[in-house]
């Protein structure tokens, strides 16, 4: 097993672009996430935007396996 944390990344220069998808995701749903979030969400709130980050993710990747980019 890893002694790597659970919060590291697999690539840490994807940091930046990880957080512009979220709060563009943010934007997109309607949620009212701040640069400077201070604990104002509930976790539905969270899971919902990570959740779609996930699934948006996921269609990234499977498009990139097919060949096709948009």
């Amino acid at each position: 097993m890893s002694n790597k944390s659970s919060k590291s990344q697999m690539v840490p220069e994807a940091r930046g672009a990880l957080n512009n998808m979220k709060y563009e995701i943010a934007r997109e749903l309607g949620v009212d996430y701040q640069q400077a979030y201070k604990g104002n969400l509930s976790a539905r709130e969270n899971g919902y935007v990570g959740g779609y980050m996930v699934k948006r993710l996921i269609e990234q990747a499977e498009r990139g396996m097919s060949g096709k980019q948009n």
